[in-house]
């Protein structure tokens, strides 16, 4: 792993909670694509890009041992004891690199559902914040926005615990509208069929992964 354009530490967060039910349940993370599990790519594409990497997956951790990466649980539950959402994931990413980092400033968080991340998102997220004077970096593609694809500072581990916590607080996009949010923009080719944020929810998105990783 290395750092980026930035000279601090960059923590990126692979948000593992997908719990496949389209799909027949279980982990999402852990189905197979191309021979790998769908998290074995978001850490091939994501890992090279920050200074650190962590999973951030309930239930019993044993099950993404052999990635050799620490499993974080969610720090928070949700009001009936569930899991709290992506909003808790990216709690958890801020204070854990708050803890393990100390010289942590910025957080990535993205989904293991995700399996074409772009090779220079980070960069593009440290210089859009930079150049726009954001506090938050989400990206977007096909003229759709994905929250849980972000760029997220440190300091508003707080703020955002407050959120989920006092006010139950439990969607992205609510609770980035309180800040200076920067989009960063990629083409996702003629009707999405290269989108970088392709992820896969369906059977049939699986499918189109598969033919995606395939050599013409």
């Amino acid at each position: 792993m290395s750092k980026t354009a930035s000279e601090a530490p960059i923590v990126g967060v692979l948000l593992a909670g997908g719990q496949a039910r389209r799909m027949g349940g279980g982990d999402k993370a852990l189905i197979g694509l191309g021979g790998r599990p769908l998290i074995a790519h978001g850490i091939a594409r994501l890992a090279p890009q920050v200074s650190r990497l962590i999973i951030n997956a309930n239930g019993a951790p044993g099950r993404f041992n052999s990635f050799g990466l620490p499993v974080v649980a969610d720090v928070v539950a949700d009001v009936e004891g569930g899991f709290a959402g992506p909003l808790a994931g990216i709690l958890t990413g801020l204070e854990w690199a708050r803890e393990h980092v100390p010289d942590c400033r910025l957080v990535v968080t993205a989904p293991t559902d995700a399996p074409f991340l772009p090779d220079n998102l980070v960069a593009r997220f440290v210089a859009a914040r930079r150049a726009q004077g954001a506090e938050i970096v989400c990206a977007v593609s096909g003229r759709r926005t994905h929250p849980p694809i972000g760029l997220w500072p440190v300091a508003l581990a707080g703020a955002l615990r407050a959120a989920i916590t006092d006010e139950e607080m439990r969607k992205v996009d609510r609770w980035t509208a309180r800040y200076r949010v920067a989009e960063v923009a990629w083409p996702d080719g003629p009707g999405g069929a290269q989108d970088p944020f392709f992820n896969i929810n369906r059977p049939e998105d699986l499918a189109e992964a598969e033919r995606r990783l395939k050599p013409d």
